[in-house]
């Protein structure tokens, strides 16, 4: 088992079709095929890399990162794939962690690379893009003559194939550690519950180095044989005039991306190619859902899952759409709803959600006490919160962390952000907690208004206290331009949490 054993079969089956639409350059299975066969047996006989080393991923969304993943998979050796935005202190961090002999990199990336010296397991940096000082060109170490290609490293399920980093969210980074069992097994799955096929045209805007990205686009695309319409970001005038021309049938998107959207008037020709609309890696609200379906005729179909869970888990759904949820879990897979003793719960009890199948990862890289903490049993207990319906359908509650304790009554952020949604001036929002001397915490919101809209702190107060719970609505409402998100999109609270202590010392 390989993952790189999809590449090989579509260039067998697909040899001409369309790999990869880049800046309207085509790149064909064969061609694909043929310039990962040249760097890995590059790697093999210049860096004599082995099975089981480490090579780090710091690209943007180009051809040449799925070039380096499939070449680093090929010989064996895992693929650690690193967030662009980092900066070099952070870079640094994950080198070491992953104790990386190689890193592939872009020429414009230079300056957030460590000092020489300070990643002592790396050997060599690879510029894809021409020259760099101190780094060596793509085109440098694939001249040089070699005796012979280097041999496809045939791998057991459980064998590593990539770390990805956690965003650290609750401390420092995290790799986690996928085999090829769990890559592969979840794109399989991808494909079978999205229907993905031959002649799809797959919008690809999110990163390459994010689970989702990775996994569920690109992996799955290349095993289907699927074209992979390519952008380094999303940029949404660029995505919509893509999505149009080159004729997209299937579109991968987070929650806030189809907000966005639903705000621009007549762009529904745009997506009249597109057969399939799909979002995750954060809740998608109800009324966003809705709103997308009456205006543009199509289900968003919603998935969940983790980094830890390769990520597909969930599906909503083959058979039956219900909204509001993240559906039944894929095949070969288990959730479940546990009590803090670790019990399951029956249908409808609120508690953490828990995953078991071939998707959940090998463990944290390097961490044993922190696998163990998170997989017992084979059961990953994923921190976030939901329940389970009498016919199997999940639907996410919030993250355990972010659940906001008022005077010992739980209040969830995602139920008042949903609330604050339906307020027609409310664009995007964010809950948090902080700290207050009666109740212990308060709820604060975060709002973004729509464009030449207003409202008043105390009109979106009172509107909320008409609709849930009054110590469930928000006691603060702080009025903001944007809210921070990660490249996937996710609203990054710990930043909103860090903007408001920076506020309280002030």
């Amino acid at each position: 088992m390989n993952i790189f054993d999809s590449l090989e079969r579509a260039n067998i089956y697909f040899p001409n079709r369309p790999a990869i639409l880049f800046k309207g350059k085509s790149t064909s299975y064969h061609e694909l095929y043929d310039r990962v066969l040249q760097l890995s047996s590059a790697l093999k006989a210049r860096l004599d890399l082995q099975k089981g080393d480490r090579v780090a991923i710091f690209l943007p969304n180009v051809p040449e990162f799925l070039v380096a993943y499939y070449a680093i998979a090929r010989v064996g050796a895992i693929a650690v794939s690193l967030n662009v935005m980092l900066k070099r202190n952070e870079v640094q961090f994950i080198l070491n962690d992953s104790g990386a002999r190689a890193l592939i990199t872009a020429s414009h990336l230079r300056e957030q690379l460590p000092e020489t010296g300070r990643v002592p397991s790396l050997q060599a940096v690879v510029a894809v893009d021409g020259e760099a000082p101190g780094l060596i060109s793509l085109q440098d170490l694939l001249s040089g003559s070699i005796s012979a290609m280097a041999s496809k490293v045939s791998l057991e399920p459980h064998e590593e194939a990539a770390i990805l980093y956690t965003s650290g969210t609750t401390g420092a980074p995290k790799g986690v550690l996928l085999t090829h069992g769990n890559v592969v097994s979840n794109v399989y799955a991808t494909n079978h519950h999205t229907r993905m096929e031959p002649n799809d045209r797959l919008m690809c805007y999110l990163p390459l180095f994010h689970c989702f990205g990775q996994n569920f686009i690109m992996n799955a695309s290349v095993n289907a044989g699927a074209m992979l319409i390519l952008h380094e970001r999303f940029v949404p005038d660029e995505i919509l005039e893509s999505v149009k021309t080159n004729q997209g049938s299937m579109f991968f998107g987070v929650p806030t991306v189809y907000l966005r959207f639903l705000r621009q008037p007549g762009i529904e020709p745009n997506f009249e190619s597109v057969r399939y609309f799909f979002s995750a890696a954060a809740p998608m609200p109800v009324e966003v859902a809705r709103s997308w379906r009456e205006r543009f005729g199509r289900v968003i179909y919603e998935g969940y899952g983790l980094t830890e869970t390769s990520p597909f888990a969930s599906y909503n759904h083959d058979f039956f759409y219900r909204e509001g949820s993240v559906g039944t879990p894929i095949e070969n897979v288990e959730i479940k709803i546990i009590d803090d003793q670790g019990e399951e719960l029956p249908p409808g009890e609120i508690g953490q959600i828990a995953i078991k199948g071939p998707n959940v990862m090998k463990g944290y890289y390097r961490r044993p006490e922190e696998t163990a903490q998170s997989i017992r049993n084979g059961w990953f207990f994923t921190g976030d919160i939901g329940r389970v319906d009498q016919g199997g359908y999940v639907y996410l509650i919030d993250r355990a962390k972010d659940m906001v304790n008022v005077a010992g009554f739980k209040v969830w952020p995602r139920e008042v952000e949903d609330i604050l949604l339906e307020h027609p001036a409310v664009g995007e929002v964010a809950v948090i907690g902080v700290p207050d001397t009666d109740s212990g915490e308060a709820v604060k919101a975060f709002v973004v208004l729509k464009e030449n809209n207003l409202a008043r702190e105390q009109d979106l107060i009172e509107f909320c206290r008409d609709c849930i719970a009054v110590y469930k609505a928000p006691r603060f409402i702080e009025f903001v331009d944007a809210l921070p998100k990660s490249p996937a999109g996710k609203v990054l609270k710990k930043e909103l949490r860090a903007r408001r202590e920076q506020k309280s010392a002030a």
